[in-house]
């Protein structure tokens, strides 16, 4: 039998941490930054978690359950 592929969009998207969470990044920075705040641009930089009621969905396309 073939071994089981990752979900190659997941993968470039999470990332676990040390305690087995999944980090993730936050939307809408990627364009229309004009009309955005300095403030609103530096608060989408850093890294979120992931929510709990999504956690199982995503450890699926990792395949890591």
């Amino acid at each position: 039998m073939p071994k089981m592929k990752t979900n190659s969009g997941a993968k470039k998207r999470f990332a676990l941490t040390g305690t087995g969470k999944i980090k993730r990044k936050h939307a809408y920075k990627s364009h229309i930054l004009t009309k955005k705040t300095k403030k609103q641009k530096r608060n989408l930089t850093h890294t979120g978690l992931v929510n709990k009621a999504d956690e199982n969905n995503i450890k699926h396309l990792l395949r890591l359950k």
